[in-house]
């Protein structure tokens, strides 16, 4: 085959293809012409139908309906509109009727769609507009005006003006119950009536209308409070309070609390009978009813009310007030307090006791019925002074105007007694060391002291000790190991009931340092064998209770009982005597120490020679003088050798060693031997001066003021030299 039939093979082959194309779609076009020609369908119209009207009231039920014409046995599904936007929550439903209660915010155009199951759609409704209206309104009115007073009649009305042949509903406080006819509320179409209004009627009521045709039902009445208030209260007081007595005169008061311009009703008796003008013995004058010159018949019930011409008319009845007349004039008791024996410097009350007690005067007469005391209470206070204010007092009582005056009471004798005066007693002493325990006692030479109770009073420099002490009751006051501050004057004063004693004297307790005993030796401290001498213990600034004991050389001596009365007596004396003494006193339980007495030596010699100092002690710088004496004739012996510990001093033929200007070492045992004989050792012991402390202490202080001067003078030479070397650089 050549070139030339190939090609026109193929070309023949795409020309029967692009007619095999157009001719299918030529076909497929008459087809879809076919379809459509003479068979066009219309789209189903949809309308909003609207019960019960498109003008309906607030509070009703609206049903729309949506109804599709030509819209076949196909589901539909509907779509609601309100005002062209989607009405929710109604957006879509299954069925074609939607309800709801018309409001004012349901007034609106409202319009539906249908669409069905296989897509197609109806049209859009025309919108319809649905007015909503208010219903018609009930207003209630009350009568009278709340609030009410129990009693009271109260009519409610139910007021409709628009429209006529209502039904009308009463409701309290819920809108479940409807209120009916009952035995307290009477209800007639529009009239509610409370007859006798009581506290239960109390709270809100309202009403509405109902109808057969629309508006079927009215909007509900405002509601309106009723208050239910008592009605004022009324008091009846009667001046003097009951029982009363023959003769006397009552007045009866009627209080109302609130309101004015009332008028007063009194009763008397069950029977309720009314007293309603004055009369010879009874006189009214408004809120007042007097009774005067009282007598049995008058023995009742009373009672009375108030009237008024405005609202409240009335006001409740008062309390009822038994009046109780006795025949018998009533005669008062007089008693004292304290009873019996009253103390001078006291105060006796008296107590005029009535019954009935209240609202009466008392009279109070003393020693004779001439002259009376007045006062408004039952008690009389007399200040006893002296002894004359003891005897005989009365009393009686008075009240009302003119004054109705009982009998007089049966005399009372007050026997008056001369008040004892305390007395303050101070153990161990009323000068006292720091420490020491102290016991003040109140006694009072009256009664037994356990009658008494204590009142202790001090004056001393701590208030807070000074408060303590006022609150202490006891006889005794006792203060453990006493302080500077319990210095001071002390008293106490009895009390025995009301009665009190009189204040005792004032003892001053003074506090001192530590106590110090002294000793001292009578006649001498140099003996011969056989004589007699007495060692003497005081302690300084005090000689009260103390007992003592002795020491010689630091040992106490066995037989110190003897030193009790503060003497300690050697009768006779011998050898064995010869010793340093020292004493020291004690008192008080617990025992309280002095400190220890200075030392006071014994000398006491078989022979005729003793010695015998100028002084003991001796002061560091004095003059020591020592006498070498024959004791029968208290001479000098001339020729005599001196000794110190057991070292030859000096060799005199004056009888006497000098030794000026005394020092520390001269202090030791000294004795002198003659040709008579040797005496008995003698301790000297040397002190040192207060001067030479003073000295001491002055030459200290000049050291130290120097040494600051010669220091102060360095620094600053230093600084000097400091400032002068920078300046050079």
């Amino acid at each position: 085959m050549s070139i030339k039939t190939q090609e026109a093979l193929v070309l023949n082959k795409h020309r029967c293809g692009s007619m095999r194309y157009s001719a299918l779609s030529f076909i497929l076009l008459l087809m879809l012409l076919c379809s459509h020609s003479g068979l066009t369908q219309v789209e189903p119209k949809a309308v909003v139908k609207v019960s019960p009207d498109q003008r309906v009231f607030r509070g009703e039920t609206v049903t729309l309906t949506c109804d599709i014409q030509r819209a076949g046995d196909i589901q539909w599904r509907y779509s609601w509109f309100k005002d062209g936007n989607a009405f929710y929550p109604n957006t879509t439903t299954t069925t074609a009727e939607i309800s709801f209660t018309a409001d004012v915010y349901k007034g609106a155009e409202y319009s539906c769609r249908g669409e069905r199951s296989d897509s197609q759609r109806s049209d859009t409704s025309a919108a319809v507009t649905l007015t909503v209206s208010d219903s018609y309104r009930a207003a209630l009115i009350v009568t009278p005006d709340s609030p009410v007073f129990t009693g009271e009649r109260v009519i409610l009305k139910c007021v409709i003006e628009s429209y006529s042949n209502c039904r009308y509903e009463w409701y309290k406080d819920t809108d479940s119950v409807m209120l009916q006819t009952s035995e307290r509320y009477t209800v007639n179409r529009d009239t509610l009536t409370i007859s006798g209004a009581t506290e239960s009627d109390a709270g809100q009521f309202w009403c509405r209308g109902q109808r057969d045709e629309r508006p079927n039902s009215s909007q509900s009445s405002s509601a309106v409070y009723l208050s239910v208030k008592d009605l004022p209260r009324s008091t009846l007081t009667v001046t003097p309070d009951s029982p009363v007595f023959t003769g006397e005169r009552v007045t009866l008061k009627c209080v109302i609390e609130t309101h004015s311009d009332w008028r007063y009703e009194w009763y008397k008796g069950t029977n309720n009978s009314v007293i309603s003008q004055s009369s010879d013995r009874y006189t009214v004058n408004r809120d007042t009813l007097s009774i005067k010159g009282l007598n049995e018949s008058d023995q009742d019930q009373y009672w009375c009310r108030g009237q008024r011409d405005e609202r409240p008319k009335s006001s409740q009845e008062s309390n009822q007030i038994n009046l109780i007349i006795n025949d018998l004039k009533p005669k008062p008791e007089l008693t004292s307090d304290p009873a019996g024996a009253a103390l001078t410097g006291n105060t006796v009350t008296l107590i005029c006791r009535m019954n009935p007690a209240t609202g009466w005067d008392f009279y109070w007469y003393k020693h004779t019925l001439n002259s009376e005391t007045k006062t408004q209470t039952n008690s009389y206070r007399v200040k006893i002074d002296s002894v004359s204010d003891g005897g005989q007092y009365w009393c009686r009582a008075g009240r009302g105007k003119p004054v109705y005056y009982t009998q007089y009471s049966d005399a009372l004798w007050v026997n008056v007694t001369v008040s004892a005066k305390a007395v303050v007693t101070v153990r161990p002493d009323e000068r006292v060391f720091r420490g020491e325990t102290v016991t003040l006692r109140c006694d009072i030479k009256w009664g037994g002291d356990t009658e008494w109770t204590y009142r202790w009073e001090t004056q001393g420099r701590n208030n807070q000790y000074t408060n303590s002490v006022r609150r202490i009751s006891t006889q005794e006051l006792n203060i453990i190991s006493v302080e500077d501050f319990h210095s001071g004057k002390y008293t106490c004063t009895g009390q025995m009931g009301t009665q009190s004693s009189q204040r005792s004297d004032a003892v001053t307790l003074t506090v001192s340092a530590e106590a110090q005993a002294a000793v001292r030796v009578s006649p001498q401290p140099w003996l011969t064998e056989g004589d007699s001498v007495t060692l003497i213990c005081e302690v300084t600034g005090s000689s009260t209770g103390w007992t003592f004991s002795w020491f010689r050389d630091d040992d106490r001596l066995s037989d110190s009982s003897r030193g009790a009365g503060g003497s300690y007596t050697l009768s006779p004396a011998a050898l064995q005597h010869t010793g340093v003494y020292t004493c020291r006193a004690e008192r008080g339980r617990p025992a309280y120490y002095t400190k220890n007495s200075n030392t006071q030596p014994l000398w006491i010699t078989d022979g005729d020679v003793i010695l015998e100092s100028s002084v003991d002690p001796v002061i560091e710088g004095h003059t020591l003088t020592l006498h070498c004496l024959q004791r029968s004739t208290n001479s000098p012996i001339l020729r005599a050798d001196f000794y110190k510990d057991g070292s030859l001093v000096q060799h005199q033929t004056t009888g006497e060693m000098n030794t000026t200007t005394v020092s520390k070492s001269h202090e030791g045992f000294y004795y002198c031997k003659t040709e008579r004989g040797q005496s008995l050792h003698s301790w000297i012991s040397v002190r040192v001066s207060r001067s030479g402390q003073i000295s001491v202490f002055k030459i200290l202080s000049s050291l130290l003021a120097a040494c600051m001067f010669l220091l102060a003078t360095v620094v600053l030479l230093f600084k000097c030299c400091r400032a002068r070397g920078k300046t050079s650089v």
